[in-house]
This record gives C-alpha cells, structure tokens and sequence, in this order.
C-alpha cells in the first residue's frame, strides 16, 4: 500500500506534477530530497514531512534548500497515514540516514518527534522498514537497518528522540544558559547528573546540534513550528549565540574518537572542536561555552601515561596560572579556558584515584544545586528493564541482598563455566550483533609488552582452561574487527551501549571468609594507574576506598547491555553469594 514517487527538486516540475496529485495536495506525507556528490564531500539529503507536498516542496524552492545540493524528490505516500505516523516516520528516516552516513543529513534536530505513543503505533513502525527498504532499493541506504542502529554513527547521533525526561531537561538548560549569557559576564557552572543510560552523552551532543542550529537560522528558513524549541529560533535567542565558540570535552580516547566522527557527518558540527583536556587546555582559542562529557573522568595531578603528558600537565599549569600548583586540575584548566561550562557528570562512575576527587565533584554538584543550574536526569533509557535495574546492581555489589526487580524480557543470566558464557556471548554476536566480553582490570596486559618483537605471551587471562586476549586496541574497540575474540577493559566501554555485555568479575572482588562482606583485593587488582597514590589521595588510599573504585567499574560494566547481561564470577565464595541475587 506503501509507494514512493519521484520528482525533480526544479519548480516547474513541482509547480505541475505535484499539483496534479491529489495525495501531494492535501494528504499526509513523507518526502526525502537528496543530491549527488559534487564533491569528495558527502551528498546532500533533506527529510520532512507535511499534509501539502506541493506547496512545501515550493517554499523549500524559494527559500534556503534551493542553495543546498539538491536534486530528486522522493515522496513517501500511503492511505493509512496521517499526521502522528509522518512524524514518526520522519523521525526514524532521519536517524536512519543520520547512522548510516552516506548523506549529510540538513535537518535541524529541532523539530524531532519525541518518542510519543499513538494508535496502532507499532503495526505502523513494522511498516517503516518497508519504506527502508524501497528507498534502500533505490541507493539512498548502503547498510540494514540493524548495521545501522550497532553504529556509533547512530547511537551517538544528534538526531537522536529525547524522552521526556531528556527533553525538559534540554529546556532547562537552555533557558539557563541564555540567562547566563546575557547576564552572567563572570561565568557559569551547569551540572547534568544522571547515572549510567540516563543520555548524558546524547543531551550534550544534541544541545551542540540544537545551538549551531538556532545560532545559524535564517529568518524564513523552516523549522517545526510545533517543537518544544521552537521559541529559540527567535531573534530574542538568536543574538546570543551568535558567533558562540564551543567545544566538547571528552576524557576517554575511545568515546571522542567515536564523536569525532558523528560530528565530521553532521553539518555545522565540527570534529575539530571535541577535544582532550589537553589539547583544550593547549588551544590559542579562548571559549564561550565547553561542554564536559564524563565529567567524573576529569584528571587532577598524577602519574600520565607518558613522560610528555606529565611535562604537559606542568606546563599548563605554568601557563594558566602562572604556577605548578599540584591542587590544579583539569577542571581548572577548562574553566580557565572558557566563560561558561556544562559538565555532565555521575560520580559513581570515578573509577580511578586520579580521576577528579569526589570532594571538588560534591563542591561542584553544591554550587550548581545553590545556584539553581544542577539538572539531574532520572530515566535510564539504556537497560531494556525495570527501572529498577541499576540501582538493583548497586546494591547487590555493595554486598546487600537486593531482591531481583521485574526485568520483563532482559536477558540476565549467571554462569557457573566461563566457557559457556564466552559461547552465549557469541550466540548474541551471530544474532543482535554488539556483544562483548567485558571483564574489571584483574590480570595484567601481558600481551602489551613485548620482546625481540616477540610477544612474552599469546594471552592475558585463563580462567578454568579459557584462554582470552585484553582489547587489542583502546580506539573503538567496541567496533572493532577483533573485538569478538577479546575482552574490553573499562577504559574501552565506558559510554558505550552494547547489545549483551558478558560481564567476568575478577579475582579483585571477593568475599572475606571472616566477616562475610564484599571487598576489594589490591593484590589482584591489576590497574596500575588505579593503584597510583596522588592528587587528593597523595597520602595513599585505604582498601575500603579502593572498593569504592572497584565497585564502580563493575557497576558500569553490568549496565552495558541493552538486552541483556550475562555474568561470570573468579571468586568461589562471591560467586555462591551473587548467584543468589543475579539468577532467577
């Protein structure tokens, strides 16, 4: 019942075909107009949707589309539509193309449909990925739409739905940074907390979207009159952001390399301005606005990863302040940078003594709560369970006996044999796709080093006779080819969604014999940098502090996996203890 119908993006074609059919006059309707590469930069594509093809496909002709790359028409036409499944279906369209990245997708994120429900809502969405697959058919789609929605390009798209929590959360936000800077010349702290698959990420990167948008509107130009931001595209918004320099600042070299290049596909993105906090620190450029994504994994002084990272820190330091204060941290250094800042932020998910104390973390989650610019985000979107499912993990890692919540069809399962959950894990590789072996940093990377350039060893973990490889690469190992057959550190899933995470803790969580308590064994644990004595805890840490650590890399682990978490404990003790709280 589906068709698709294809004009020439030129005025007298309009003018005429589109006028003559009656569907293209006064019906609801989907339209896609896409270009060709001129260029070796990507083609054009335009998505939108509206109950009068031919008068919106005029107003695009006169208006701002009519200087974009653009050249066929694809209308969308059906006799069960109406307005909420174009919405829809305008939404999906535009994610889709947006992850699969052969075009670069012209629509503002404004104006998206949120996940709203509507009748019939889901005998409408089957029919979508008809409409996939004809426009897939006809070269507008390079990958399936389950390629597509496993991709970083997709996940971390900016096209992304908000959820209601998400959406008056952005709101807020902007109301309050307008505030500031119309207002506040001295500068200004937002907070956004929220704990893992609450969109922390995905608020930063669709508010960047949303301000180069507003910043860039021209009077005239369309926008989804309807849309809860629209009013920012007013002439009263506009001035103040215009001209905003902004930067996004990512810790972890994995997750930045990842935005990097959803921003080198996204118009009026730039992969040029998500940094480190080095380089952000090292920039000739001055900011008005810096985003901090994983705020929590900010440095203060320790050990780097290298002798020039150290030497950096210093020199910074010297820079900035005009001295090596050893209380300095990165968090200085960004606010020395720019005017006004929005961390994003959980402090449960500190999982190293040299990520930023929890002390400057509190005293900065006090001053925006004071200052009436602490926005927390409540629902986790991540986890396809009860709401209920992180907290229950905390707790059961906190050693209580937390009884297990109404999963509904989340797949937690608990493994006896390691061998059997390496199998299941790549039962859910050969089905879903995006399912991985993630362990806590219990054995050291023997594999790493190397003699004669020869390897010292050809694996890093054995466990009951399975032998397994660390991550092999720290950039993208999620998406990596050889990801499959190895096991990724925290370092290289933190922010990161799977689709079933195979979670093996290690020996350096176990239960004392004595007093029946879940704590951390230094011994085992095999971060070296998360053994390091420095910055606020320079005069060394307890082991009851080092459990806090400990705790919040398991907790970010087994809050990976999006349909499903399977769990592996090295502990016999912990194991008979945790089996009574993870299994059915």
């Amino acid at each position: 019942m589906t068709r698709i119908e294809h004009l020439a993006f030129r005025q007298d074609v309009v003018s005429t075909r589109a006028r003559a059919d009656p569907h293209l006059t006064n019906w609801p309707v989907v339209y896609v107009i896409d270009g060709f590469s001129r260029s070796r930069k990507a083609p054009d594509l335009y998505v939108g949707e509206t109950v009068n093809a031919h008068k919106r496909l005029l107003q695009h002709l006169k208006g701002p589309k009519r200087a974009a790359r653009l050249d066929t028409i694809h209308v969308v036409i059906d006799e069960r539509f109406n307005k909420s499944v174009c919405l829809d279906l305008e939404a999906h369209l535009i994610r889709w193309f947006s992850g699969d990245a052969r075009f670069q997708v012209l629509n503002s994120n404004a104006g998206l449909a949120s996940d709203a429900q509507y009748y019939d809502r889901e005998r409408y969405r089957t029919s979508f990925r008809n409409v996939f697959e004809q426009l897939r058919a006809e070269g507008l789609f390079t990958q399936s739409i389950s390629s597509i929605e496993n991709s970083d390009m997709f996940k971390l798209s900016p096209f992304k739905a908000l959820n209601p929590d998400q959406n008056v959360a952005v709101d807020n936000i902007l109301k309050a940074l307008l505030r500031d800077l119309r207002h506040d010349k001295s500068g200004s702290t937002l907070v956004v907390q929220g704990g893992p698959g609450t969109g922390k990420t995905i608020v930063a990167i669709f508010l960047m979207k949303l301000l180069a948008d507003i910043a860039a509107h021209i009077p005239g130009d369309d926008f989804e009159q309807d849309s809860l931001f629209a009013d920012y595209f007013l002439d009263g918004d506009r001035q103040p952001l215009a001209g905003l320099r902004t930067a996004l600042v990512i810790p972890q070299q994995s997750l930045r390399r990842s935005v990097q290049r959803v921003f080198a596909k996204t118009p009026r993105l730039d992969p040029k301005t998500v940094l480190s906090p080095f380089q952000l620190a090292e920039s000739a450029s001055e900011y008005d606005l810096v985003f901090v994504d994983e705020a929590h994994r900010l440095g203060q002084r320790a050990n780097q990863a290298s002798g020039s990272q150290n030497k950096k820190f210093s020199n910074i330091n010297e820079k900035l302040f005009g001295r090596d204060d050893r209380t300095f941290t990165q968090l200085d250094w960004i606010r020395a940078r720019s005017s006004h800042q929005i961390l994003l932020v959980d402090e449960l998910q500190s999982v190293r003594p040299h990520d930023i104390g929890p002390e400057t973390l509190q005293r900065t989650l006090r001053a925006a709560k004071d200052g009436d610019r602490h926005f927390h985000l409540m629902t986790q979107m991540r986890v396809k369970a009860d709401a209920d499912y992180i907290g229950f993990v905390r707790a059961a890692l906190r050693g209580e006996d937390p009884p297990r919540p109404d999963l509904g069809d989340y797949d937690l399962r608990f493994f006896d044999d390691l061998g059997e959950m390496r199998a299941a894990i790549r039962d859910a590789e050969q089905r879903f796709g995006l399912s991985r072996l993630v362990a806590g940093f219990a054995w050291d990377w023997v594999t790493k080093r190397r003699k004669n350039k020869k390897l010292v060893a050809d694996f890093d973990i054995e466990i009951d006779g399975v032998r397994l490889l660390w991550n092999t690469t720290d950039k993208d190992w999620i998406s990596s080819a050889s990801a499959a057959d190895e096991v990724g550190s925290i370092h290289t899933v933190q922010g990161y969604d799977l689709n079933y995470a195979g979670v093996i803790i290690g020996p350096d969580l176990r239960l004392d014999p004595a007093t029946g308590a879940i704590v951390a064994d230094r011994e085992r644990y095999r971060d070296k940098k998360g053994k390091e004595t420095t910055g606020s805890f320079a005069g060394g840490f307890t082991d009851e502090q080092l459990l806090v650590f400990v705790r919040n890399v398991y907790g970010v682990l087994l809050t990976r996996g999006m349909l499903g978490t399977y769990v592996y404990v090295c502990d016999p003790a912990l194991r008979e203890r945790l089996r009574t709280v993870f299994s059915d």
